[in-house]
């Protein structure tokens, strides 16, 4: 048990989860036909190595399910490599799961930080309220 506990210590320690979609990848259609067509976010490579030089970056996202349909024959997570390879950014991150990894921190762009339930409830009525996007993309 003290070795499993040391493990996860370890994980916690020196890792960080970065969502893939709206954090990584601009993503301005959604789903769109399922392909990775947007460019990264500004401020992605250099965000991500110099996280990398402290902290094992893991991406996890919906585009990593296996129950996502092939593109051209590819699953998502090879999508995912194929992506971060074209733009220079695989050298910084260590794994893409669907899985959210155990980590010290998350980068999130669809986050709500909880403090406490009353003010999950409001800052999600805040923000149904005020999002005016098309959710037609998603």
């Amino acid at each position: 048990m003290n070795d499993f506990l040391e493990k996860i210590k370890r994980e916690i320690s020196s890792t960080v989860g970065v969502d893939f979609d709206g954090v990584i990848h601009k993503n301005s259609k959604g789903f769109h036909d399922g392909t990775i067509y947007d460019e990264p976010l500004p401020g992605t490579k250099e965000a991500l190595k110099q996280l990398s030089e402290k902290y094992r970056l893991v991406i996890y996202t919906c585009k990593a399910r296996q129950d996502r349909p092939l593109v051209n024959g590819m699953s998502g997570i090879m999508l995912i490599w194929e992506w971060l390879e074209n733009h220079g950014l695989d050298q910084y991150i260590s794994d893409v799961t669907n899985k959210k990894p155990r980590a010290l921190f998350y980068i999130d762009d669809k986050a709500i930080r909880f403090d406490s339930w009353a003010q999950v409830l409001v800052d999600i009525y805040d923000l149904s309220i005020n999002n005016t996007e098309d959710l037609s993309k998603f």
